[in-house]
């Protein structure tokens, strides 16, 4: 493989292999949830802090991470992260209860965080900007691929072998990964003497910590004082980071300033988060629902869902190329809407019954609607970004987007959470007429219990368990098994329908911002900022 070092196209094949794995496991797990709580014996909220752990210390590290690679070399930086990755996958796939488990997702956060920022970086700093875009439309493919491709990888897994294996798979792509990385990838050449921003790291850790913390955990304290004392200290870190970078512009800033002083890094950073909280919040309500309402295996669930995955993996590379051609702008909106469109038709359609088959149509428009999201947002965000600066614009990017995933999964949870406990109340009081008096009372309470505790949705359970008195007949305890399952199953429906107008409509937002954007130019040439002078020691 040595042969290949410095190609652009051999580095772009490894580090889009590499940032393969770290997409897939933000999806792949939500598949698994209804199987993990089965044979972990856990609940729901501990399954979530599995989905929730990664993305938190992912989150929180990005901007360390892509600074560091500035500092230490980003190929050191990236060969890291793909070893703690591969390593802590197999530690994930042999743990035995739910605290093992979370623990060892959040060092694998920690290896998707030094490797991420990495990636766009060096396709920045490896690629000039009249090829940049055919390049981010590779990665943007992968990004669309990997995020979607998630559940669909996981329910064959999940069905096939075990929910131990979603992370099994990440062992021979991350050997693969690190055999192509050390003769591939080029090596780091110091020219400019970097100094690293410890105090920068540690405000930006510590406020986007309070703040995603507090996201995540909002909705099991009820949202009380202690969460929004969390959501106030991580604000008001934000300004004291603001304000010490402010001072340090003139040096080696962990966030430089004049990045944002390009509209369409600054307009399409939002966009960014706004993708991240539509795909993200999308998929813990699609996968119950699919599993639990509908009765589809973690397979049957993944396939049904493929269809955004294909037609997403073909499209993407052309709207790479057409973004450098005539600029992403239009490309872009038009795949935002398109996604929305399409979700929107999933949500008009869900219902207890709804057959598989109707989720074709809207899952290819949604598809195509990825297609046109990932290649052109990262084509025109990093357009201008000088390559000096290509690590801090890459730890920027990542991480908003991450705070995204974030926000996504917290505000969907929440909103879900809530919806759901007042749909099951009244599904359980319509329903209970059709019980005996003396037992209507206990089947209701039971719903508002499981809403207010945390539902039972492990793969086959339709309902809320109901906890009936020794002695009822065989006939009763029936009839109460199959109102469970009724009261649930529409119960989630009338809940979900609501909850999933929440991320179209951050999606759609995305798209009116884009209306903001600059228009691109062919053969624009990239304005590119001399070289700091050496920093003294």
């Amino acid at each position: 493989m040595s042969k290949w070092r410095g190609n652009p196209w051999a580095i772009l094949l490894t580090l889009s292999l590499g940032f393969f794995m770290t997409l897939l496991d933000l999806t792949i797990v939500n598949i698994a949830i209804p199987s993990m709580i089965d044979k972990l014996d856990a609940s729901l909220d501990q399954v979530l802090w599995v989905v929730n752990a990664y993305i938190l210390v992912l989150a929180v590290l990005l901007i360390t991470a892509g600074r560091l690679g500035d500092l230490w070399g980003k190929k050191n930086l990236f060969i890291t992260g793909v070893a703690l990755f591969t390593l802590s996958s197999l530690v994930c796939g042999i743990a035995q209860d739910p605290t093992q488990l979370i623990a060892a997702r959040a060092v694998q956060g920690l290896g998707a965080a030094l490797l991420m920022p990495q990636t766009m970086s060096m396709i920045i700093s490896v690629f000039p900007a009249e090829r940049r875009g055919a390049a981010l439309g590779v990665w943007g493919a992968v990004a669309g691929v990997s995020t979607i491709a998630g559940p669909t990888i996981g329910g064959l897994l999940v069905t096939s072998l075990s929910w131990r294996w979603i992370f099994f798979v990440n062992l021979p792509i991350g050997i693969l990964v690190l055999a192509m990385a050390v003769p591939i990838l080029p090596g780091h050449t110091r020219t400019v003497r970097h100094r690293f921003d410890v105090a920068g790291v540690l405000l930006a850790s510590a406020a986007l910590f309070c703040v995603t913390f507090a996201l995540t955990e909002g909705q099991k304290y009820e949202w009380n004082e202690g969460i929004w004392g969390l959501i106030a200290a991580g604000l008001a870190l934000f300004v004291v980071f603001v304000l010490q970078q402010r001072t340090r512009q003139d040096g080696e800033p962990l966030v430089p300033f004049s990045l944002f002083k390009d509209r369409n890094f600054t307009v399409l950073n939002f966009v960014g988060a706004a993708v991240s909280v539509g795909m993200i919040g999308m998929f813990l309500p699609m996968t119950i629902y699919l599993q639990s309402v509908l009765g589809f295996s973690a397979l049957k669930a993944g396939l049904v869902m493929a269809p955004s995955s294909v037609v997403s993996m073909f499209l993407a590379p052309v709207a790479g190329r057409l973004s450098d051609r005539i600029g992403g702008k239009f490309i872009l909106m038009t795949g935002l809407v398109l996604y929305a469109a399409g979700m929107g038709w999933i949500v008009a359609i869900a219902e207890v019954g709804t057959d598989w088959t109707a989720f074709i149509g809207p899952l290819v428009v949604a598809g195509l609607g990825i297609g046109g999201v990932f290649a052109p947002m990262a084509t025109e965000a990093t357009r201008n970004v000088p390559p000096r600066l290509a690590g801090a614009a890459s730890g920027v990017n990542n991480m908003i987007r991450q705070v995204g995933s974030v926000l996504g999964s917290a505000a969907v949870g929440a909103t879900l959470q809530n919806r759901l406990a007042s749909a099951l109340r009244d599904e359980a009081t319509a329903r209970s007429t059709a019980l005996p008096a003396d037992m209507r009372p206990g089947f209701v309470q039971g719903f508002a219990d499981a809403a207010k505790g945390g539902l039972e949705v492990g793969a086959g359970q339709s309902g809320a368990r109901q906890q009936l008195p020794p002695g009822v007949p065989p006939a009763i305890a029936h009839r109460v098994n199959e109102l469970a399952g009724q009261v649930f199953s529409h119960g989630f429906v009338h809940a979900m329908k609501p909850t999933m107008w929440l991320p179209i409509g951050v999606i759609l937002l995305g798209a009116v911002a884009c209306l903001t954007l600059k228009g691109h130019r062919a053969n624009t040439a990239l304005s590119v900022e001399p070289e700091p002078a050496p920093v003294a020691p």
